[in-house]
Formats: structure tokens, sequence, C-alpha cells
């Protein structure tokens, strides 16, 4: 018993991290077996003594409880039931994450759950921020700019206080290494992938540590894809099928941009609601993760230090990575036509169908800011959506 009990909480943790995609076949559901269904709790009927589940896949199953249904809570990570805290059909909430054991019916719709194992939504999202806080402080985000295949080396180009820095990065067989699959979505979908599947000009995030000169990267794990990013004036928009159309700043042709659930919209602030002013800290720490300082607020005590300086002004690198993570997110109902949007994607079989991995709204004003801080530095101001020269590479988003 509880070796079956293992094997189901391991792919139970699985699926509570990765949230990967699935095939949208019912027949073909991984998370549904012979003996249980994995998914999110949808709706609970107290009274009628039933949960309402839906896989990754988007399948819908209905939980029969009953009087001998055994409730148990597991904090995500955890392998086996030995710290398993026994809860009754009250503490299961909506959005908790949820194997139920039994027997399914063969049209693969509902099964009567001897045993219900939850994690909770609170504890996933716990577990989740406590992974981005880490990814922040000793991660690091850059663009390949070479290989050796040899020994297993990549170099990339990664954006520190004092400018674009090369930092060398080995990869042995101990690093977890995962890759971005076309038209995918999330941090969580990449897959576990070989060194020979990188490119140069792919993005890269990684965990680990670096040297004290900064030269030189140790990872843990490392995620890499190869994406693509836009920019351009929305020309007409679809919030039901989450479709937005815009003609590429760059190129001038038009685009559609493809919105699912899982992208993330943000709202960059118009130059008035920042009272002219964008304060931005650079990296910090070993890892290259910076905190932007307030939008509108003078960053008191931190000009001239570590982090520090204007948007546009000073020697603090302008972070716009991290910045852009910090914005306010918003839905497609947000976007309205005329406004100025950069899109990140991953590199899909239609150059012109992207679908969305973030999508900031308000780039008009980012875009400007840029530019300005490149002029002030005295660099030469291309058209500022010319490649998206300007370290927006927002592609590989944090966990």
């Amino acid at each position: 018993m509880l070796r079956k009990y293992f094997v189901i909480l391991a792919l139970l943790t699985f699926a509570t991290i990765t949230n990967g995609q699935t095939p949208s076949s019912p027949p073909s559901d991984p998370s549904i077996t012979a003996n249980g269904v994995i998914g999110e709790v949808k709706a609970i009927d107290i009274a009628a003594l039933q949960l309402i589940v839906k896989t990754d896949a988007g399948s819908v199953v209905t939980v029969a409880l009953g009087e001998k249904t055994i409730y148990m809570r597991l904090a995500p990570g955890e392998k086996t039931l030995t710290n398993a805290a026994k809860i009754s059909l009250t503490d299961v909430g909506e959005g908790d994450r949820v194997w139920a054991r039994g027997k399914v019916a063969d049209d693969r719709k509902s099964v009567p759950a001897a045993a219900v194992i939850i994690m909770t939504k609170a504890d996933i999202a716990k577990k989740q921020d406590a992974e981005r806080a880490e990814w922040r402080r000793r991660g690091i985000l850059g663009v390949i700019t070479a290989l050796k295949a040899e020994s297993k080396e990549i170099t990339i180009s990664s954006r520190s206080m004092m400018g674009p820095q090369s930092v060398v990065i080995p990869v042995t067989d101990k690093v977890e290494l995962r890759r971005y699959a076309p038209d995918s979505i999330k941090f969580a979908d990449a897959k576990p992938s070989d060194f020979s599947e990188l490119k140069v000009g792919d993005q890269l995030r990684a965990l680990g540590d670096r040297n004290a000169e900064g030269t030189h990267f140790t990872p843990e794990k490392v995620v890499t894809g190869a994406f693509r990013t836009v920019a351009g004036a929305v020309t007409a928009l679809d919030a039901t099928t989450g479709e937005i159309k815009i003609n590429d700043m760059q190129t001038k042709q038009p685009l559609t941009i493809v919105v699912k659930q899982d992208a993330v919209l943000r709202k960059f602030p118009a130059m008035a609601e920042m009272g002219g002013a964008m304060v931005v800290r650079g990296p910090v720490g070993p890892g290259g993760g910076g905190h932007p300082g307030a939008v509108g607020q003078p960053q008191g005590g931190q000009q001239g230090g570590p982090g520090g300086g204007r948007a546009g002004m000073g020697s603090g690198a302008l972070n716009i990575n991290e910045m852009l993570e910090r914005l306010p997110t918003v839905s497609v109902a947000d976007v309205k036509v005329g406004d100025t949007i950069i899109v990140s994607s991953t590199q899909g079989a239609d150059p012109t169908r992207l679908t969305a991995i973030a999508l900031v709204t308000g780039a008009d004003t980012l875009l400007n800011l840029v530019a300005a801080r490149q002029q002030a530095a005295g660099q030469r101001v291309p058209n500022p959506a010319a490649g998206l020269g300007t370290g927006i590479d927002f592609g590989i988003g944090l966990p």
C-alpha cells in the first residue's frame, strides 16, 4: 500500500510543480488512470458528497465521496505520506491540487474515492513564491553568445551594473537542463534537454552561484529557449478568443498574438502616472538579480551606491527584466486598440502567429525611457523597436 502511495504521490508532486501541458483527448489524459485522477478541485458539494476535478489536459471528473473516504493533506515536495496530516472534507478547498484514489469508471468521467490526498492552493503558492525568490536571489538571465561542445561550456551576455557582461556557464552531468518547446507558455513547460539543443541567440536562465569576479557561474538548473520579442501598435483585438493583431514596429508586417490563460500580461504606467521620473535599481548580489525601485518614487540613499540610479541617468544598470516582473498584471480586456505592446513568445511554426508568454501594454513609455537612457549614455539610438536591442528579453519567466 505504501509503495502505491509513493508512486502516486511522486506523480502528484510532479504535476503540482510542473503543471505541464498534456494532450486534450480524455482517453490519452495521463492524469486519469484506472486507479485515480489527479487535478485541481474546481467545485465542492458537501451535501452531495462530490468534488469536481479538472485535470491539466482539461478533462472534468466527478469524484464521489463516502463515509469511508480518507482525507489527507501533504506539503508540496513531500514524497511519502510520513508527514501527511489527516483532515476532513471541510478542509478541502477550490483550487487545491488533489489525487482522488479509486476505480475510475469506463467513461473516465467519475471515480468513487477511497482516499483524497490534497496539496492546498495556499501551500503551493507559498512554495512557488519561495522558488521565485531563490531564482531572483541566485539566478542569472542572459542570451547565449557562444557554445563549446567539447567542454560543455555556455557563454552568455548578461546585464550587470556595469552593462553587458560575458559569463561562462559549465554544464556538467549533474546540472538539470531544460528547454522550452515551440509555442510553450510557462516556465513549467520546459522539457528535459541536452547540450546539443542549445543555439547561439537562445535565452537562458540559470540557478546557481557566481564567482567573486562575476565571470563564471556554477549552475544547478539551466532553462533555455528560442524566443522572439516583438513590439507594435494594436490594430484589432478580440477579448473572447484572446487574439490581438499588431503591426510589427520593425518589419511593418501584421502579426497575430494569441493570448492563452497562462500568459502573463502586465501594464507599464504612463509617464504622467510616474510623475515624470522612474527609478530602477540595478542588479545586486551574486545572482545578478536586482530589485527595481518604486515607480515614480526616488530611491532614497541609493544614488551612487550598488543598484542605485535613475532611468536614463546615473551609473546603475536599467534592469528591465526585473522591473517588468514586478509590474501589475492585467487582462486582455485592459488592452486597447492603439496601445503599444511588447510581446515575448517562443519561436513557433508560423512566424506570423505568436503565442504570448508575456505581454506588456503601455510599452511606448518603456521604449522611450530606454531610448532616453541610451542617449544619455552617449549611445546611438536606433528605432527603439529595431530588434528590440534594449535588453528587453523576458521570454523565460520565473517558476
